[in-house]
């Protein structure tokens, strides 16, 4: 479906970006930056030095109250009582058909306050999700949507910490993997500052008040100038995540994908109960009909999403989710869910695409 231009949203940070000279494209509903100086320089400035990127078009939603807890726990799949005070989570909200609503990351301030972060284009489903939950079993919580107040910048590499760090006074080097604190940065109050990110090269995610975010935005990329600092967009960020592994929901996972499936059997835990948890728990016992796979291209070619993967005989095998040209290992590489028989790594594979049937093989996750 088309999406005429004026129906699409803007971040805060839309200026900043046309004046960098983003090429800006249409995505989850916004106008957003997909790329500035270049694919490939904005990602390899990110795996070996410091990047930054807009990703304000992600949904925050704020739950509170007595039962947060007992909400979050019942419709996330991952252990979320294990988590403490100021640690974050990577996790997914199973629906009710043995698929996956959406991938999130759950943020525990305290066990009467949660931040749950989506993804952009599942935000109205996701909504509309929790609130049913919260209606059918009757959790003594509230949900808010700041999603339209809040903005988010990630800053990414391994010279992410140095940057930030000369911007706040907080200890960066005291917030661990999936941990965050709420500090001063560019002398902007009450900023979330996180330890996560989606290009497998550290650093921080930084949430801020709209109001604040073109002030925060500027100060890093003028005190990164003597660091090589690059803006990034999402073509970046793609290939990045995908080097990694990282699953992108509505390529790797969907409302069809089980967690198990996709590999996130480690997100997938049983001591407590969730939504439609015994089809998880009988599949695990079972075993899966389909696995999320990476394979490296060994002829000539670039995989896409819904390519048909087939064995040797010709005969379809599974279908290709994510494929790129690999920027930090100069070649093509992609996921996709194959007949467990052909998931063990140095297997044999073949791609189609166009009219050509290409070999490939069965490569361990990540993949750098």
């Amino acid at each position: 479906m088309n999406i005429d231009a004026q129906d699409l949203k803007r971040t805060p940070l839309y200026n900043e970006h046309v004046k960098l000279g983003g090429k800006m494209v249409p995505f989850a509903g916004y106008e957003m930056p997909v790329q500035y100086s270049g694919l490939r320089e904005e990602h390899l400035a990110v795996r070996s030095g410091v990047g930054i990127f807009d990703v304000s078009h992600m949904g925050e939603f704020m739950v509170t109250g007595h039962e947060a807890e007992a909400l979050v726990s019942w419709i996330c799949s991952n252990a979320v009582h294990k988590i403490d005070d100021f640690q974050a989570q990577y996790n997914c909200m199973p629906n009710k058909d043995g698929g996956i609503v959406d991938d999130l990351i759950v943020y525990r301030f305290n066990p009467n306050k949660y931040m749950l972060v989506v993804n952009a284009s599942n935000e109205e489903k996701d909504w509309k999700w929790i609130n049913d939950r919260i209606e059918e079993k009757g959790f003594d919580c509230q949900i808010e949507n700041q999603s339209e107040h809040m903005s988010l910048i990630a800053v990414q590499g391994p010279t992410a910490s140095d940057l930030v760090q000369k911007l706040t006074d907080t200890d960066c080097s005291a917030i661990k993997f999936y941990h965050f604190a709420v500090g001063t940065v560019a002398g902007v109050e009450d900023v979330i500052i996180s330890g996560t990110g989606y290009t497998g090269s550290g650093g921080f995610e930084l949430y801020v008040k709209n109001a604040d975010a073109v002030k925060v935005w500027n100060a890093l990329l003028q005190e990164g100038e003597s660091m090589g600092i690059r803006p990034c967009g999402l073509g970046a960020r793609d290939t990045l995540r995908l080097e990694k592994g990282y699953c992108l929901y509505g390529n790797d996972i969907d409302d069809t994908t089980s967690p198990l499936e996709a590999g996130l059997g480690w997100i997938t835990k049983f001591s407590e109960p969730f939504v439609h948890m015994e089809y998880h728990q009988k599949l695990k016992e079972d075993g899966v009909k389909r696995k999320l796979v990476g394979f490296e291209m060994i002829d000539k070619g670039i995989p896409r999403q819904l390519y048909v993967v087939v064995n040797e005989e010709g005969e379809k095998i599974g279908e290709v989710t994510s494929g790129t040209q690999s920027p930090s290992l100069n070649k093509a590489i992609g996921m996709a869910y194959v007949q467990p028989e052909y998931s063990k790594a140095g297997t044999e594979i073949y791609i189609q695409i166009r009219n050509k049937t290409l070999k490939a093989e069965v490569a361990k996750i990540p993949f750098l």
